[in-house]
Parts: structure tokens; sequence; C-alpha cells
């Protein structure tokens, strides 16, 4: 039987359950909700999203859906200190529409990235992590200069080992520890540098979702064409997406482009998205 955006509400509303949240549904938009009663903060769900996952990976989709949400309220309800917790701030990548304030109304601490990116901070919390906002950072003295600074050394301390996959005469890499920082690791310079150094062809790196990185060689036109649809694919499949256009990587900077079939790619600057 198919699966309906009100079957699936049913659904979330049996999982979801504790005295101290509430839930709703916008039929128009297709949305559920689950908040704390208290602060109003909580998790705001795309029902088509989730059912075409339902339909892919079963109550298993579900299962790990639960346990996400649960755990962002969790953290919602408890007070964070970045004092003493330096070595658990990182950068998180994030697409350029990405809100810039939480459902509070609070200013999210966020630096320019490229076009189609930029970087916000989080405070790593073990099985989840926070999102620094402003509130968080005057409240506790930190300056945006010291937080760049510990957010981009521990960024630097991720693993950075790749695994390849040979394709047509092109070589992609891949970094999907499932850490929450995988797309991250773009901001890690002597990465990209040490993997331009090595490359035969064109160095083209992609952030599809959270959790990957992807570099590429590209030694000739079809690569072009299986990066391009690597990235989608991911970019589609992603829990936390962020941008379907690589970067072409050159003199250390970071170009998003459009990549057309069987050709080279064309600068996306300036381009409509």
């Amino acid at each position: 039987m198919k699966m309906t955006a009100l079957k699936m509400k049913k659904k979330l509303e049996e999982r979801l359950q504790d005295p101290s949240w509430r839930t709703s549904y916008d039929r128009d938009k297709s949305k559920f909700r689950v908040e704390w009663q208290d602060t109003n903060e909580g998790v705001t769900l795309a029902l088509p999203n989730i059912i075409a996952k339902y339909e892919t990976r079963g109550e298993k989709a579900l299962d790990e859906l639960e346990q996400h949400v649960k755990e962002a309220l969790r953290v919602m309800h408890e007070e964070q200190h970045l004092e003493g917790n330096e070595q658990h701030v990182f950068p998180v990548i994030r697409a350029t529409s990405f809100p810039s304030k939480t459902k509070a109304g609070l200013k999210m601490v966020y630096s320019e990235h490229t076009a189609e990116t930029r970087i916000y901070y989080a405070l790593d919390l073990g099985k989840s992590y926070r999102l620094i906002d402003e509130q968080m950072m005057e409240e506790q003295g930190w300056t945006i200069e010291r937080l760049r600074e510990i957010a981009a050394f521990n960024a630097r301390s991720l693993s950075t080992e790749l695994k390849e996959d040979r394709v047509a005469g092109n070589s992609f890499y891949f970094i999907a520890t499932q850490d929450g920082y995988d797309a991250s690791r773009i901001l890690n310079e002597s990465l990209l540098e040490g993997f331009r150094a090595n490359a035969k062809g064109d160095v083209l790196v992609a952030v599809p979702h959270q959790d990957v990185l992807i570099l590429a060689d590209i030694e000739n036109k079809t690569g072009y064409d299986i990066l391009a649809q690597v990235t989608m694919k991911y970019f589609a499949e992603g829990r936390v997406p962020i941008t379907s256009l690589p970067f072409i990587y050159e003199e250390k900077k970071l170009e998003p482009v459009f990549i057309m079939a069987r050709n080279r790619p064309e600068s996306a600057k300036g381009e409509e998205k």
C-alpha cells in the first residue's frame, strides 16, 4: 500500500512521544514538527523526503531518523559551554541557502567560503553537535577570530585517509568516515595541496553532502561526466545536502563549475544556479 504523508505523520507521532514535547502537522507544506513545549525549539521534517527514504529502506530509515531527532532535541535542551571544550569545536560546511538564524531567532556564526558554501561552526557533543550562535559566543567571551583559529586547527587534525576508485582513466578519491565532518576536510589546505602536487590532470573537489568529500584527478573528458553523475547522486541521497556543483581547485582557490556532458567544465561564477 502506498505511503502517504498522513500515514507517515502517524508513524512519526508513534515514535516521537514524550510528555515534554508537542507535535504538529502542516498539511499544505507536508511538514511534521516536534518541539519542546517550554522553549518551542524543535525539529521540522519534510515528509516527502522521509517517505522516499522509507520506500527505499523501510523501517530502518525511520529508526535512524528517530535516533537523530531525539538526539537533536536532547542537545537543544541542554546548556553547552565552549570554554574547556576547545578540542570539540569544528567547522561544518553548509550551502549558502542554509539558515543564518536559529528557530529562536539567534544569529548563527558563519564565515564566507565559496559562491556555493559557507562555513558554520559546531560544538561536538559525541553523537551529535550544536551549531554555535552569536549569543553563545558573547556569553562565553569568545571572538570570531578565536573561534575560526580553533576550528581550523581541529579540522586539520581530522583523518585524511582516502579510498580510491579508478574509472575510465580517471582517479576518484573519497573520504566518508561518517564522523559528521567529512565535508569539512575541504578546508584542509595541506590535503588539497598535497593532492594537487600528485595529480596528473585537473583537480576537482566536491562536497555534495555533509558526510562525504570527493577529490578527483581528471585526465580526460569522460572523467567530468562521471564526476557530475557521482556528485548529483550523492547530493540527492545526502541527509544534509550541500551542493551538486563540484569545484575546480587551482592556485589554492575553489571555483564552482557546471560540467556539461562530454565537455570540459565552464565556470559557474555569475551564472544562475
